[in-house]
């Protein structure tokens, strides 16, 4: 399924409450803040370093180049390396920074080399505009090309207990001590009803169903950081309290085959 399908095309209207959820989000020891470029073409970036700045040293900020939004239903992918550059340089400016902690390319242009793409953000990075270097969406393949070029820090790909077609890439990053950062990492729905696996096991654990799908996560792989989207602070309180969850191998094992089997009825 097409991850897109929202808009964020502008600015929050509640835009006291998203600085809240940012700040409380650093309160709360979260470690890392991810924005986008297109999100609402900029503005998101904006949000983070009115919420945020002077940033703290606990923290990195990551953003994403590599969308155009010429409108709020499309998401297009734009590879030039001159315009990657001019978009960091951009989100440079928004994000009141002289360099990026992890810049990540939010798709990779089909009509454009992959070399071309990495290679734009590599000089970014030999510049001293970014720290390290992210990609999104991708296969294993194109991780390991793209690691030929330069050092790959991060990959930030849709995941989830249910949306499993990464698994194999998962599995790499951790082995090769990539960070992965699944994005919409609460799958819920009919599998996480009321008489769902989901939920039995977030009875036995004394969690919430959605908890629970995140602590599956953090004990899928080592390098597994996931980044829940949120707009309220009991909603954010509550996945940062995933962390305390702790899953037996049999309750793991068991939420990993309930996910397997929801995906394959979708």
């Amino acid at each position: 399924a097409e991850a897109w399908a929202a808009p964020i095309w502008t600015a929050p209207a509640d835009r006291a409450a998203a600085l809240a959820v940012l700040r409380r989000a650093v309160e709360l020891g979260v470690g890392i803040v991810d924005t986008a470029d297109a999100y609402a073409l900029g503005a998101n970036e904006e949000l983070v370093a009115e919420a945020l700045h002077p940033y703290s040293e606990e923290v990195a900020i990551a953003t994403k180049i590599g969308v155009v939004r010429p409108s709020p239903t499309e998401w297009i992918p734009l590879g030039n390396p001159a315009y990657l550059r001019q978009q960091a340089e951009l989100s440079l400016r928004r994000l009141r920074v002289e360099r990026i902690d992890l810049l990540q390319l939010h798709r990779i242009d089909p009509g454009v080399p992959l070399a071309d793409q990495i290679g734009a953000l590599k000089r970014l990075r030999e510049e001293g505009k970014v720290r390290h270097i992210g990609l999104s969406e991708v296969t294993v393949e194109q991780l390991r090309e793209a690691s030929e070029i330069t050092p790959i820090a991060a990959v930030q790909n849709m995941y989830n207990l249910v949306t499993r077609q990464h698994d194999e890439v998962v599995d790499y990053a951790a082995a090769h001590g990539i960070a992965f950062l699944p994005f919409f990492p609460i799958a819920m729905g009919g599998h996480a009803g009321q008489d769902s696996p989901v939920a039995a096991v977030a009875r036995e654990v004394g969690a919430t169903p959605s908890q629970t799908a995140l602590a599956w996560l953090l004990h899928r792989s080592p390098t597994v950081i996931p980044i829940p989207g949120t707009t309220s602070a009991g909603h954010l309180e509550e996945n940062v309290a995933a962390l305390e969850v702790s899953l037996s191998r049999e309750r793991f094992e068991r939420l990993s085959a309930a996910g397997l089997e929801a995906g394959q009825e979708g």
